[in-house]
């Protein structure tokens, strides 16, 4: 049986968007479409490397190894920290770490291609789920039939949806491996959306101006929704903004509320009449209780998310730098408001027009404005004209469906950019293309709703707009994702949109010294640290770059700054320690290494560096006791158990040997240089079929390190065992044929077989 349904006058049976030069076409085919679409955009990143941010989120992340147990993605943030750390971002993100660690387990390691085929394929997967939300909103699903109809206002909602698939400003959260987060947290953020939409199919309508629905919602549904916005918000901390959504949904869609009539503020002809009057009284006694619940388990589901969440943190907020955000450290609250609301305007600017796009937007890419005759106010002014007019048109304008559509549209445009905005808490960044993912669907929704409005009169004008936007934006994406294929292309490209950006240059730098431009790498930082003259990790890099060429003065000069600037940097310490000891500085050095540590307790590096110079120094007891505290740190610091295998055996301290080498090659069964090392001091001992043993191991992980085979020579030779020692030395010779010790080593052996 067919319930009855009541729907508002102006529900056409035809659908509002039918002038619209667009196809009409099923929902199957349409997400079909969508999805070839989303996928063929962004296909350039499927091989791409790790790149920017990817490298902390996923290679240097511990809680990706497989020797970490699961629960600890529970306790930490998305960079590997412990999240109640004070020097954590409070990034918790503990489901999008999980699909991490499942990529990696799939792969059988980190191996990029598995994350970045599944971020291609989230994508393509999250816009078909917008194709469905588009067109319950578009279609202005106020019905269980309009919820049912299959494909409501098919033309807008497939227009919607292919600009959200093709959309470049998309490009970091899909290339970029850790935009995983945004990418799960849209996903979840939907299906929430349409749990709570499901949830209201029910509700029908009278014929008041009110319009307030008279049946009961679905309490499961709702409930459902409720869950998956906590998922969300597991995947990223924007998913709890799902809940803003769903109240304009409910409040523009379902109930459709028209606020100044509310307020009475806005009093038709037919509400001044005493029934009407009492009609209306009576519903707000009875019949605002159904969307009073709905608001009062959406506050409660956003209290609760937000009290875990601050349990989690540690109840204390990140700590975030000048450096990281510096329009929010602006003196004044005027000038703090002008900065803000111009960044506002920048994120709707390269929204409207991504051409303009960067991987990172900090250290002067956007400069502050300090003084109110700063020319870029202009573009403020110029973007609350725009906002105030939709505004107005959204929520002071007479009531219609237009006005309905433009309204909810706003809510997706704002809401989920709120947590951006710098007004409920500092963000540490200046602007994240990551984080208009969400929020680019109401962008889109407008300009499809401009569209319509347009097509009414300029038909063919309207369609070729429309063919050259989305040829663009296709195109945009396509070069775009093929930027992030490598860090490279990306810092590059980069330092063509923000050359004043000190970041943009530290980047370029990093890259380029590891891959051997060291001039250029050299020339980089110190580009990065004129623009930014407190710019301490480049100050870091940059010396630790002229310590390797020699020039140690000033990399001394160049680490002495960075500490001064921020005392607690062990990395500088620790490497201002290591140029003092090769400046002969030793007392200094040591102070330096202590400082590290200070800073840092758990620093297995600067144990190892630290005794090394108390080998130099003379000083055998504090080396190993420094090296032993570097390995208990990191079993696996092969430098430090070498060390220490070597000074031990030079000690002849064969029994303290024996017992620390069982241990090293416990935890580093496949190191060659260990075997060689205790082999070398079991020879030295003359314990020649223990020695043999080992130098074998060596030489079977090893076979082309020609010292391997001349020791081993050596060791048959003193063994007496010559044909094995000819052998070895012979093997060392093929592989270093100018040794001049070889050449003597055998012509020793051969004196000794012709006295035998």
């Amino acid at each position: 049986m067919t319930r009855k349904v009541h729907l508002d006058p102006d529900v056409k049976p035809v659908a509002w968007d039918s002038h619209l030069p667009v196809p009409k076409l099923s929902f199957a085919t349409a997400a079909a479409v969508v999805f070839t679409a989303a996928i063929l955009c962004f296909v350039n990143s499927y091989d791409a490397d790790f790149v920017f941010d990817d490298s902390e989120a996923i290679l240097n992340n511990k809680d990706l190894k497989p020797e970490t147990p699961i629960g600890t993605v529970f306790t930490h943030d998305f960079w590997g920290q412990k999240v109640t750390a004070n020097t954590s971002h409070k990034s918790y993100r503990p489901l999008t770490i999980l699909t991490f660690k499942l990529n990696a387990l799939v792969a059988g390691g980190l191996h990029p291609r598995g994350f970045h085929i599944a971020n291609i394929f989230l994508h393509g997967v999250v816009s078909v789920v917008f194709l469905r939300v588009f067109s319950l909103l578009l279609g202005g699903a106020q019905s269980s039939q309009s919820a049912t109809m299959g494909f409501p206002a098919p033309r807008a909602s497939f227009l919607s949806g292919i600009l959200f698939a093709v959309h470049p400003i998309h490009t970091e959260a899909v290339a970029g491996v850790v935009g995983r987060a945004d990418l799960l947290c849209a996903l979840s953020f939907l299906l929430s959306l349409l749990a709570y939409m499901k949830s209201t199919e029910g509700c029908h309508y009278s014929a008041s101006p009110l319009l307030l629905p008279r049946q009961p919602f679905s309490l499961p549904w709702i409930l459902v929704s409720m869950l998956l916005c906590a998922v969300a918000v597991l995947c990223k901390e924007q998913g709890i903004t799902v809940l803003g959504v769903c109240s304009a949904y409910d409040v523009l869609i379902v109930c459709r509320l028209d606020f100044l009539q509310v307020l009475g503020l806005r009093i038709t002809t037919k509400d001044k009449s005493k029934p009407v009057l009492n009609a209306r009284f009576k519903l707000a006694q009875q019949q605002w209780r159904t969307l009073m619940v709905r608001h009062v388990i959406l506050g409660m589901t956003g209290a609760a998310i937000l009290a875990g969440r601050w349990r989690v943190m540690g109840s204390s907020p990140p700590v975030f730098q000048p450096i990281d955000n510096p329009h929010s450290f602006v003196n004044g609250t005027v000038f703090k408001i002008l900065n803000y609301n111009y960044l506002y305007a920048l994120n709707s600017f390269i929204l409207l027009y991504p051409h303009w796009l960067c991987f990172d937007w900090s250290m002067g890419c956007v400069p502050v404005i300090t003084t109110v005759t700063d020319a870029r106010l202009l573009g403020v002014a110029v973007f609350w004209a725009i906002l105030g007019t939709l505004l107005y048109h959204s929520l002071v304008a007479p009531p219609s469906r237009r006005q309905r559509l433009l309204a909810v549209s706003m809510a997706m445009l704002v809401v989920p950019f709120l947590p951006a905005t710098n007004l409920l808490f500092r963000v540490g960044f200046v602007i994240a293309e990551r984080v208009l993912y969400l929020s680019s669907a109401g962008g889109v929704m407008l300009v499809v709703l401009g569209a319509s409005a347009l097509s009414a009169r300029y038909r063919t004008l309207t369609q070729v707009c429309l063919v050259i936007l989305i040829a663009a934006f296709t195109a945009r994406s396509t070069q775009r994702s093929r930027i992030w294929r490598t860090e490279k292309t990306l810092f590059d490209s980069g330092a063509t949109v923000c050359p004043l950006n000190a970041k943009v240059h530290y980047n370029i730098a990093k890259v380029y010294g590891d891959t051997g431009h060291i001039k250029f790498a050299m020339n980089k930082y110190r580009t990065a640290i004129s623009l930014n003259p407190a710019y301490d990790q480049a100050m870091n890099n940059l010396a630790n770059l002229l310590k390797e060429a020699g020039d140690y003065v000033e990399a001394e000069s160049l680490l002495k700054k960075a500490v001064s600037l921020r005392p607690s940097f062990a990395a500088a310490w620790m490497n201002l320690g290591i140029v003092e000891a090769a400046l002969h500085k030793f007392t200094d050095a040591e102070t330096s290494y202590q400082m590290a540590l200070k800073h840092r307790r758990k620093y297995p590096d600067c144990y190892y560096n630290l005794g090394n110079l108390y080998l130099d120094d003379g000083r055998h007891k504090e080396a190993l006791v420094a090296w032993r505290n570097a390995t208990l740190q990191k079993e696996t610091h092969i430098n430090a158990w070498n060390n220490m295998a070597v000074l031990l055996g030079n000690l002849d301290r064969l029994d303290e040997l024996h017992l620390m080498m069982k241990e090293a090659l416990t935890f580093n069964p496949q190191d060659s240089a260990l075997h060689y090392n205790y082999a070398s001091a079991l020879g030295k001992a003359e314990k020649f079929p223990e020695s043999e043993e080992h130098f074998l191991k060596a030489i079977e992980m090893s076979p082309g390190e020609a010292r391997y085979h001349t020791n081993l020579g050596v060791l048959y030779h003193r063994w007496g065992k010559l044909e094995q020692a000819e052998t070895a030395y012979q093997r060392a010779l093929q592989l270093e044929p100018s040794s001049a010790q070889l050449q003597e080593n055998l012509q020793m052996l051969y004196r000794r077989k012709a006295k035998q």
